[in-house]
Formats: structure tokens, sequence, C-alpha cells
């Protein structure tokens, strides 16, 4: 399967080309499509692409990097945010496995769940701050 973003994007091509009636997307059976529309929109296409090429030196980019720098640490925050929720789940479970149940057989099965888990959020939580600290950076002073 392709990329997300180029999916997205032909699905939104194909309701802007429907949307504006163009024969190649919107005919019906038995009739052929005018190529003149369909020329049209790819003129159209290659303008917008071109419009939008310009549009984006404008940005700097440290800004753009900044921006998505950003983006990532917002992920990996969520990421952090999740983890600590599994490691409250596995202390839970850990409790109902062991004395609830007493099903001793998966107590270290458990206990080895939930020390993965506590490493990878050491490990996230680390790494958060050196990209936070990254992120402080590439802001501009003022």
């Amino acid at each position: 399967m392709g990329d997300p973003r180029n999916v997205a994007h032909a699905k939104k091509v194909t309701q802007e080309k429907h949307h504006k009636g163009d024969a190649a997307h919107s005919r019906q059976p038995g009739k052929k499509a005018q190529p003149a529309k369909k020329n049209q929109a790819v003129a159209e296409q290659s303008s917008a692409a071109k419009t939008a090429e310009i549009a984006k030196p404008e940005q700097k980019p440290d800004a753009i990097k900044l921006e998505n720098s950003l983006a990532v640490l917002a992920k990996l925050k969520e990421l952090e945010f999740h983890s600590r929720s599994n490691i409250e789940k596995l202390a839970e479970l850990s409790l109902t496995i062991e004395e609830e149940l007493k099903q001793k057989a998966f107590v270290e099965s458990i206990g080895d769940v939930y020390s993965a888990q506590e490493a990878f959020h050491s490990k996230i939580s680390a790494l958060i701050e050196a990209y936070q600290a990254e992120c402080d950076r590439l802001k501009p002073a003022g």
C-alpha cells in the first residue's frame, strides 16, 4: 500500500474533480471522457503545485525544523503517557494474578513484562528531556 499522504491526496483530488464535474471521474456509462477538462485539471494541479512550492521557501528553515521537532516531541510525550498507563495496568494485573487468582505460574512472566515497561518508560523519559532541550535550542531568542 502507498504512503497514506499520497492516498489521502489522491482521494482529495478525486473528490475535487467529482465536485467540479470532471467527465473522467463522474462520467456516465456509455459516454466518453472529454479530454479538454482532464487537461485543464492537470494544468490546475501543476499551477497549484508551483504555488505551493513558492510558498514553502518563504518560511525559514529553522522555523520548519522547530515545528517538526515540536510535533515529534508531542508524539514522544504521548508515548510516555501511555507507558505510564501501561505500568499502572500491569501493576493491577500483577496483584490480581498473584493474590486473587493465585496463579503463581504467571507471576514471574508478568513481572518480566512490568520490568520491560519500566525500562522503556525510563528511556523514553530520558529521550524526552534530551529532545526538549533540542527544541528549546531551536527556538528563536526573544
